[in-house]
């Protein structure tokens, strides 16, 4: 995963991060249970590449769900791989599941 993701340990970490951030924030939820891992893993390789090409306009933080678990009830996170797309500390879109580049840069495009 590029240098340009953020790993927050605990949710203050991640507060932290949202509110230093001068962009959006691509908030990117993993799981480290045995059915999310291969899923997660192959989303890092996906928003790895998308972090590189929006460098400067994009904020990236890949976030333990069990590390951060305020951080993942605040943002309704039910599941894993999820990203959420935060403007100014609020949720303004979603993705739950394994995406594609192109799929991820969709959800990105509408409100970058």
């Amino acid at each position: 995963m590029t240098k340009r993701v953020h790993r927050p340990r605990e949710d203050a970490e991640f507060d932290f991060i949202l509110r230093m951030s001068g962009a959006p924030v691509l908030a990117y939820f993993i799981g480290t249970w045995p059915k999310a891992i291969e899923p997660c893993q192959a989303m890092d390789l996906v928003v790895g590449a998308v972090a590189d090409e929006c460098t400067g306009r994009l904020t990236v933080v890949r976030t333990d769900i069990s590390r951060c678990p305020a951080t993942t009830e605040r943002y309704g996170i039910t599941g894993a791989p999820s990203c959420v797309l935060l403007k100014e500390g609020e949720a303004v879109a979603h993705g739950t599941g394994p995406m594609t580049i192109a799929e991820l840069r969709n959800l990105l495009d509408s409100h970058l």
